[in-house]
Protein backbone atom coordinates (compact mmCIF):
# COMPACT_ATOMS: atom_id res chain seq x y z
CA UNK A 1 0.00 0.00 0.00
CA UNK A 2 1.21 3.35 -0.80
CA UNK A 3 2.00 6.36 1.70
CA UNK A 4 -0.23 9.13 1.99
CA UNK A 5 2.03 12.54 0.55
CA UNK A 6 3.28 14.41 3.17
CA UNK A 7 0.69 17.25 4.42
CA UNK A 8 2.44 20.35 5.08
CA UNK A 9 0.42 23.95 6.86
CA UNK A 10 1.33 27.27 5.39
CA UNK A 11 0.23 30.38 7.57
CA UNK A 12 -0.95 33.22 5.29
CA UNK A 13 -0.99 30.82 1.75
CA UNK A 14 -3.28 32.62 -0.18
CA UNK A 15 -1.61 35.36 -1.13
CA UNK A 16 2.53 36.66 -1.97
CA UNK A 17 5.03 34.67 -0.83
CA UNK A 18 2.98 32.07 1.43
CA UNK A 19 1.02 31.10 -1.72
CA UNK A 20 4.59 30.62 -3.45
CA UNK A 21 5.07 28.52 -1.03
CA UNK A 22 1.79 26.24 -1.03
CA UNK A 23 2.78 25.84 -4.65
CA UNK A 24 6.73 24.70 -4.04
CA UNK A 25 5.52 22.24 -1.85
CA UNK A 26 1.78 21.07 -4.15
CA UNK A 27 4.36 20.48 -7.28
CA UNK A 28 6.33 18.36 -5.20
CA UNK A 29 3.65 15.97 -4.21
CA UNK A 30 2.44 17.10 -1.09
CA UNK A 31 -0.56 18.11 0.31
CA UNK A 32 -1.22 21.40 1.38
CA UNK A 33 -3.01 23.15 3.98
CA UNK A 34 -3.13 27.14 4.09
CA UNK A 35 -4.66 29.75 6.08
CA UNK A 36 -5.91 33.06 5.10
CA UNK A 37 -7.26 35.77 7.24
CA UNK A 38 -9.01 38.51 4.80
CA UNK A 39 -8.03 36.94 1.27
CA UNK A 40 -11.56 34.53 1.00
CA UNK A 41 -11.71 35.10 -2.79
CA UNK A 42 -7.96 34.30 -3.47
CA UNK A 43 -7.45 31.70 -1.00
CA UNK A 44 -10.31 30.09 -2.76
CA UNK A 45 -9.76 30.44 -6.18
CA UNK A 46 -6.15 29.09 -5.12
CA UNK A 47 -7.33 25.92 -3.50
CA UNK A 48 -9.94 25.12 -6.40
CA UNK A 49 -6.88 25.96 -9.09
CA UNK A 50 -4.79 23.05 -7.21
CA UNK A 51 -7.85 20.76 -6.35
CA UNK A 52 -8.62 20.83 -10.06
CA UNK A 53 -4.44 19.82 -10.64
CA UNK A 54 -5.01 16.74 -8.58
CA UNK A 55 -3.65 18.17 -5.44
CA UNK A 56 -6.20 17.61 -1.95
CA UNK A 57 -5.74 21.16 -0.71
CA UNK A 58 -7.29 22.72 2.60
CA UNK A 59 -7.94 26.55 2.96
CA UNK A 60 -8.65 27.41 6.24
CA UNK A 61 -10.21 31.18 7.19
CA UNK A 62 -8.31 32.05 10.57
CA UNK A 63 -7.29 34.82 12.64
CA UNK A 64 -4.25 33.67 13.68
CA UNK A 65 -3.64 36.49 16.40
CA UNK A 66 -6.35 34.38 18.58
CA UNK A 67 -5.21 31.40 20.56
CA UNK A 68 -7.74 29.57 20.05
CA UNK A 69 -8.10 30.31 16.29
CA UNK A 70 -4.12 28.64 16.55
CA UNK A 71 -5.35 25.56 18.28
CA UNK A 72 -8.03 24.99 15.74
CA UNK A 73 -6.62 25.48 12.78
CA UNK A 74 -3.96 22.28 14.11
CA UNK A 75 -7.04 20.34 14.75
CA UNK A 76 -8.34 20.72 11.56
CA UNK A 77 -5.43 19.72 9.90
CA UNK A 78 -4.90 16.29 11.30
CA UNK A 79 -8.50 15.73 10.90
CA UNK A 80 -7.98 16.59 7.21
CA UNK A 81 -4.93 14.97 6.24
CA UNK A 82 -4.42 12.47 9.11
CA UNK A 83 -1.20 14.13 10.67
CA UNK A 84 1.42 17.12 9.89
CA UNK A 85 4.92 17.10 8.25
CA UNK A 86 5.55 20.11 8.13
CA UNK A 87 4.57 24.13 9.57
CA UNK A 88 5.38 26.88 7.52
CA UNK A 89 4.97 30.29 9.53
CA UNK A 90 4.57 32.53 6.95
CA UNK A 91 1.41 35.58 8.09
CA UNK A 92 2.98 38.18 9.18
CA UNK A 93 1.82 42.20 9.91
CA UNK A 94 4.77 44.75 7.94
CA UNK A 95 3.70 48.34 9.83
CA UNK A 96 5.23 51.52 9.54
CA UNK A 97 6.33 52.59 13.33
CA UNK A 98 8.51 55.62 13.63
CA UNK A 99 9.95 55.67 17.06
CA UNK A 100 7.91 59.05 17.96
CA UNK A 101 5.18 57.43 16.93
CA UNK A 102 5.39 54.41 18.92
CA UNK A 103 2.55 52.75 21.16
CA UNK A 104 2.60 50.01 23.44
CA UNK A 105 -0.59 49.09 21.18
CA UNK A 106 1.14 49.23 17.75
CA UNK A 107 3.98 46.63 19.44
CA UNK A 108 2.02 44.65 21.16
CA UNK A 109 -0.06 44.39 17.65
CA UNK A 110 3.48 43.26 15.71
CA UNK A 111 4.80 40.77 18.48
CA UNK A 112 0.90 39.04 18.49
CA UNK A 113 1.04 38.46 14.39
CA UNK A 114 5.50 37.57 13.82
CA UNK A 115 6.00 36.29 17.24
CA UNK A 116 2.60 35.03 19.19
CA UNK A 117 0.83 33.40 16.61
CA UNK A 118 3.80 31.43 14.92
CA UNK A 119 5.10 30.48 17.97
CA UNK A 120 1.86 29.24 19.45
CA UNK A 121 0.85 27.65 16.66
CA UNK A 122 3.96 25.60 16.47
CA UNK A 123 3.17 24.40 20.30
CA UNK A 124 -0.37 23.49 18.89
CA UNK A 125 0.93 21.61 16.27
CA UNK A 126 4.01 19.98 18.49
CA UNK A 127 2.32 16.54 18.84
CA UNK A 128 1.16 15.96 15.31
CA UNK A 129 5.38 17.13 14.47
CA UNK A 130 6.58 15.39 16.79
CA UNK A 131 4.97 11.98 15.66
CA UNK A 132 6.00 12.56 12.00
CA UNK A 133 9.36 13.89 13.00
CA UNK A 134 8.89 16.49 10.95
CA UNK A 135 10.06 20.13 10.43
CA UNK A 136 9.21 23.43 11.05
CA UNK A 137 10.45 26.60 9.10
CA UNK A 138 9.77 30.56 9.72
CA UNK A 139 9.40 33.37 7.30
CA UNK A 140 11.69 35.66 9.01
CA UNK A 141 13.91 38.89 8.19
CA UNK A 142 16.99 40.50 7.42
CA UNK A 143 15.60 43.16 8.76
CA UNK A 144 15.13 41.16 12.18
CA UNK A 145 19.01 41.00 12.41
CA UNK A 146 19.44 44.74 10.87
CA UNK A 147 17.11 46.76 11.73
CA UNK A 148 15.56 49.30 9.23
CA UNK A 149 14.85 52.93 10.25
CA UNK A 150 10.83 53.84 10.70
CA UNK A 151 9.74 50.02 11.60
CA UNK A 152 10.92 49.66 14.79
CA UNK A 153 7.94 47.56 15.89
CA UNK A 154 8.57 45.39 12.73
CA UNK A 155 12.03 45.02 13.27
CA UNK A 156 11.80 44.14 16.68
CA UNK A 157 9.14 41.26 16.14
CA UNK A 158 11.23 39.62 13.58
CA UNK A 159 14.52 39.63 16.03
CA UNK A 160 12.67 37.87 18.46
CA UNK A 161 11.14 35.14 15.73
CA UNK A 162 14.75 34.46 14.70
CA UNK A 163 15.36 34.16 18.77
CA UNK A 164 12.52 31.87 19.08
CA UNK A 165 13.16 29.82 16.13
CA UNK A 166 16.36 29.20 17.74
CA UNK A 167 14.79 28.19 21.30
CA UNK A 168 12.53 26.20 19.27
CA UNK A 169 14.99 23.99 17.93
CA UNK A 170 16.74 23.57 21.22
CA UNK A 171 12.93 22.51 22.80
CA UNK A 172 11.77 20.36 20.41
CA UNK A 173 14.48 18.23 19.47
CA UNK A 174 15.30 15.42 18.59
CA UNK A 175 12.12 15.03 16.72
CA UNK A 176 11.78 18.03 14.92
CA UNK A 177 13.89 20.25 13.59
CA UNK A 178 13.20 24.48 13.35
CA UNK A 179 15.03 27.19 11.24
CA UNK A 180 13.88 29.97 9.74
CA UNK A 181 14.38 31.97 6.31
CA UNK A 182 15.56 36.20 6.67
CA UNK A 183 14.72 37.24 3.06
CA UNK A 184 15.82 40.34 1.98
CA UNK A 185 14.16 41.67 -1.64
CA UNK A 186 11.47 38.73 -2.18
CA UNK A 187 8.01 40.49 -3.31
CA UNK A 188 7.93 44.24 -3.14
CA UNK A 189 5.15 45.82 -1.05
CA UNK A 190 2.62 47.65 -3.42
CA UNK A 191 3.12 50.92 -4.09
CA UNK A 192 6.75 50.48 -4.94
CA UNK A 193 7.97 51.93 -8.44
CA UNK A 194 10.05 51.04 -10.80
CA UNK A 195 12.57 53.68 -9.41
CA UNK A 196 12.66 52.40 -5.96
CA UNK A 197 12.67 48.92 -6.95
CA UNK A 198 15.57 49.79 -8.73
CA UNK A 199 17.19 51.52 -5.76
CA UNK A 200 17.14 49.34 -3.71
CA UNK A 201 18.02 46.29 -5.75
CA UNK A 202 20.95 48.40 -6.25
CA UNK A 203 22.12 48.29 -3.13
CA UNK A 204 22.42 44.30 -2.83
CA UNK A 205 25.73 42.24 -4.42
CA UNK A 206 23.70 40.85 -7.15
CA UNK A 207 21.57 43.67 -8.29
CA UNK A 208 18.47 40.98 -9.23
CA UNK A 209 15.06 40.27 -7.57
CA UNK A 210 14.93 36.82 -6.28
CA UNK A 211 11.33 36.29 -5.64
CA UNK A 212 9.04 34.04 -3.68
CA UNK A 213 9.86 30.98 -6.01
CA UNK A 214 13.54 31.34 -4.63
CA UNK A 215 12.17 31.78 -0.95
CA UNK A 216 9.70 28.85 -1.18
CA UNK A 217 12.50 26.93 -2.96
CA UNK A 218 14.53 27.32 0.41
CA UNK A 219 11.99 26.91 2.47
CA UNK A 220 11.37 23.42 1.11
CA UNK A 221 14.83 22.93 0.98
CA UNK A 222 14.98 23.24 4.91
CA UNK A 223 11.87 20.63 4.75
CA UNK A 224 13.08 18.12 3.02
CA UNK A 225 16.42 18.35 1.69
CA UNK A 226 18.78 18.40 5.13
CA UNK A 227 18.18 16.22 7.77
CA UNK A 228 20.40 17.45 10.46
CA UNK A 229 19.99 21.15 10.08
CA UNK A 230 18.37 22.89 12.53
CA UNK A 231 18.40 26.13 14.85
CA UNK A 232 19.55 28.16 11.71
CA UNK A 233 18.71 31.30 9.94
CA UNK A 234 19.25 31.26 6.17
CA UNK A 235 19.61 34.57 4.50
CA UNK A 236 18.12 35.01 0.99
CA UNK A 237 18.62 38.79 0.12
CA UNK A 238 21.57 38.89 -2.99
CA UNK A 239 23.97 39.59 -0.72
CA UNK A 240 22.73 42.88 0.92
CA UNK A 241 23.60 42.02 4.14
CA UNK A 242 27.29 41.60 3.35
CA UNK A 243 27.38 44.90 2.09
CA UNK A 244 25.57 47.19 3.90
Amino acid sequence: MTAPAKAVLVTGGAVRLGRAIVAEFARAGWRPAFTYRSSAAPAAAFAAQLRAGGTPALAIAADLDDQRARVLVAERVQEEFGGLDALVNSAGVFPRTPFADLTPTLLADALRTNLEAPLFLTQACAPALRARRGAVVNIADVYGMFPLRHHLAYSVSKAALIAATRALAVEMAPEVRVNAVAPGIAVFPEGYDAAARERLLGRTLLHREGGAAEIARTVRFLVEGVDTVTGQVVTVDGGRSVAL
